[in-house]
């Protein structure tokens, strides 16, 4: 029996029968009932992707062998400057904040958030980069609640 890879973010290499096509952004559950298991995006908010509950079961552990691990979303730092592509559409700059999202198809977006009147800003449209540029990305540490909570005040 093989070893499954970690739950997270993922790429389909192949297509799993009809539910799951290749290409596409995944979140594998290498555990549960009944057993391990890929979710398709159901939607995103704040450019993160949201999952469905009902996944589609591994028919066998070896297929998680097509499976192509993913940066995590979040929020990131630019340790050295890049541009997304080789057209140099958008230069990112050392020491800038970036948050990294994925589209359906695992494709990898870059996102500037910015300082607002009201706090920091995070915009729904940003520019997709070619995977192996995500190297120059160092996680932020950011703490994470489940619901925005009512006492937290916050900083002008």
């Amino acid at each position: 029996m093989s070893s499954l890879p970690p739950c997270g973010l993922y790429r389909t290499r192949r297509a799993l029968g009809t539910a799951i096509p290749e290409g596409r952004l995944v979140y594998f559950h290498n555990h549960g009932d009944p057993g391990p298991g890929l979710y398709l995006p159901s939607s995103w908010s704040v450019n993160r992707a949201h999952w469905h509950t009902h996944g589609t079961p591994l028919p066998d552990p070896q297929w998680a062998e097509h499976l192509e691990p993913l940066v995590a979303e979040g929020l990131y730092r630019v340790q050295a400057p890049f541009t997304c592509c080789e057209k140099r559409c958008q230069t990112f700059e050392e020491e800038q904040l970036v948050q990294l999202g994925y589209n359906g198809m695992a494709e990898p977006i870059l996102f500037l958030p910015e300082w607002t009147s009201t706090g920091l800003s995070f915009p729904t449209q940003g520019t997709i980069v070619d995977r192996e540029r995500l190297t120059q990305l160092v996680p932020l540490k950011v703490a994470e609640a489940d619901e925005p909570s009512a006492d937290r005040s916050f900083i002008h």
